[in-house]
């Protein structure tokens, strides 16, 4: 049974692991990380971890019971009880749910953890799956998002109201 879990520096292989491993796939669907983001990724590890502890921003990794990588799930930008959600999933775990069971338990997480009560995601006009995930998660449209928000390309931004 996967486990949602708050990123650790002892992690930073697996994560590159996953990301090595999915960044065709991902860039059929989200902007490319670019070379630069692999060539540096031990300093973004550690930035990463950095802002954690500072607060501004949670991490979280799906790990499979191997250890290896399903998928990272981040809160960006915490403040005032609000945080934008950013994820990505693993293409040997897409279309099974995972994603939206996942975001969902982030959503009490992000209650329970962090106080927050609102959470926003945007994702492009391109990207089905991920504007299904967001629907099937309980989030609802509130407006365009700019090229600028989605690394190029126009979308949607989402929110979901996590009060009772």
């Amino acid at each position: 049974m996967p486990e949602l879990m708050r990123l650790h520096a002892d992690q930073a292989a697996a994560v590159l692991a996953f990301e090595l491993a999915n960044r065709g796939y991902f860039a059929a669907s989200v902007s490319d990380r670019g070379d630069d983001f692999f060539d540096r990724f031990t300093d973004r590890y550690g930035a990463s971890l950095a802002e954690q502890e500072s607060g501004g921003c949670a991490f979280y990794l799906l790990v499979d019971e191997d250890g290896s990588v399903l998928g990272r799930f981040n809160l960006y930008d915490l403040a005032d009880g609000t945080a934008t959600l950013g994820y990505r999933v693993a293409e040997q775990a897409a279309g099974r749910g995972v994603a939206t069971a996942t975001v969902r338990a982030l959503c009490g997480i992000a209650t329970a953890r962090h106080g927050l009560h609102t959470l926003r995601a945007a994702t492009s006009h391109e990207n089905a799956a991920s504007r299904k995930v967001l629907t099937k998660a309980g989030f609802v449209p509130v407006g365009p998002a700019a090229p600028a928000d989605l690394g190029g390309k126009s979308g949607t931004w989402y929110q979901r109201d996590l009060r009772p």
